[in-house]
């Protein structure tokens, strides 16, 4: 038997996270073969909520989890954690401002990534699905003090669901037919989708959809306001949908990209690849090495559109970065 891998989820008692530990547990993240150990992290509100979590954990029987951990101490758990998934966050609020948001939601992401340096393992990956997940992820970073800055991520797998989801219906094919999908910039509605470089069915996406006008605004701002979207169709925020692209990012980050192909994450841009800022956490286009690195695919021309776009969403970051600089 493998040795086991130690996965903290925070908001564990959360709608995210009981869609998410559940596959986690039963080895749709990491592997069929990998044993796991789940500490889950709750604010002590929410622990007896967590109990029952646990509970129907336990009555899963999962022959994969070795131990459960529910706690409301960051040190407890982040004790000794292979992968720390940040999922929870204080969600806006109606008359809230993102700016406001990113104030709230700072001090968490504070002292979560303090303990995560002091109680996970060196080598730990870190990875942001709390939003705003870019620079909540930034903000981790910077406070977990000694990890290395290629070990953080945040999610825009999500968006690049969404995006491969419009496209495929478009063009009339099943989702699996799109490949080579990239969100660049913030996970917010100033995203890029990049139909650009999108394929379907092995085909630039732009020969096979060639309605212009709807991929650059149609297709763009579906994409950017699907969450409002679904906000307002079922009342409450994505859950399913954000674990289950939550689950698949790790799982992307852990298995060798298939040849030619690439996902979307957000990760530290150090200002080398296709003009982007230094010092922000941005979605690229990434790859997983067979040796376990990861790489941002270079070499992609983008044109006068897609700079723009992505010049628009790389601003926003920088702006969120200038508001949270005391943390």
């Amino acid at each position: 038997m493998k040795t086991p891998v130690t996965v903290t989820v925070t908001g564990a008692a959360g709608n995210i996270s009981y869609s998410l530990l559940f596959r986690i547990a039963a080895g749709d993240m990491l592997g069929a073969d990998q044993p796991v150990i789940l500490k889950l992290l709750e604010i002590t509100p929410c622990l007896e909520k967590l109990k029952g979590v646990v509970m129907e954990l336990d009555d899963c029987a999962f022959p994969l989890v070795q131990e459960i951990v529910a706690t409301d101490d960051p040190a407890v758990a982040f004790k000794d954690a292979d992968w720390c998934m940040l999922v929870g966050s204080v969600p806006r609020k109606a008359g809230m401002e993102r700016k406001d948001l990113l104030g709230i939601n700072g001090k968490v992401f504070v002292g979560q990534g303090k303990a995560i340096a002091e109680n996970a393992k060196p080598d730990c990956k870190v990875f942001v699905v709390g939003n705003p997940c870019n620079t909540n992820c930034l903000i981790a970073l910077h406070n977990a003090t000694g990890l290395p800055k290629e070990n953080f991520f945040a999610m825009t797998l999500l968006d690049e669901y969404r995006a491969k989801s419009q496209l495929a219906a478009k063009a009339g094919v099943p989702v699996a037919e799109v490949t080579n999908m990239t969100i660049w910039g913030n996970h917010s509605s100033t995203q890029y989708p990049d139909f650009t470089h999108a394929r379907i069915g092995g085909k630039p996406a732009t020969e096979v959809i060639t309605d212009s006008e709807w991929l650059k605004g149609e297709f763009i701002k579906t994409v950017q306001q699907r969450g409002a979207a679904i906000i307002a169709a079922r009342g409450a925020s994505s859950a399913a949908s954000a674990a289950n692209a939550a689950l698949m990012t790790v799982k992307n980050l852990v298995t060798p990209t298939p040849e030619g192909d690439w996902f979307s994450v957000s990760s530290y841009s150090d200002g080398s690849k296709y003009g982007l800022p230094e010092g922000i956490i941005c979605s690229m286009p990434t790859r997983t090495n067979a040796d376990g690195s990861h790489s941002i695919v270079e070499g992609l021309e983008l044109d006068a559109f897609s700079q723009e776009k992505i010049a628009a969403s790389c601003k926003e970051l920088l702006e969120e970065r200038a508001d949270v600089l005391g943390c």
